[in-house]
């Protein structure tokens, strides 16, 4: 992400098919982090459940609800960064 953005290296992003399993990820990566000792510099949307993104710094994490993820399209937005899959 470096080359088409300045405030973060790679954007994770994920599909969550309810509002229960997007929470669920999220609070996942949350425990990952705090057990790595990892600082989450913030949350967003956690409470609704739709679209939470995660601020790990050079890592931006991005759970949405499956139709959302198609309806933003943030692949097609930044799509002149490299992809990596994982």
């Amino acid at each position: 992400m470096r080359a088409s953005c300045n405030f973060c290296d790679f954007f994770v992003i994920v599909s969550a098919a309810s509002m229960r399993q997007a929470k669920a990820i999220a609070e996942a990566i949350e425990e990952g982090l705090q057990a790595k000792h990892i600082t989450l510099r913030n949350i967003e949307g956690k409470a609704e459940g739709l679209w939470i993104l995660l601020d790990c710094d050079d890592v931006i994490v991005h759970i949405f609800q499956e139709g959302l993820r198609h309806f933003y399209g943030l692949e097609r937005l930044w799509q002149d960064a490299q992809k990596v899959n994982i």
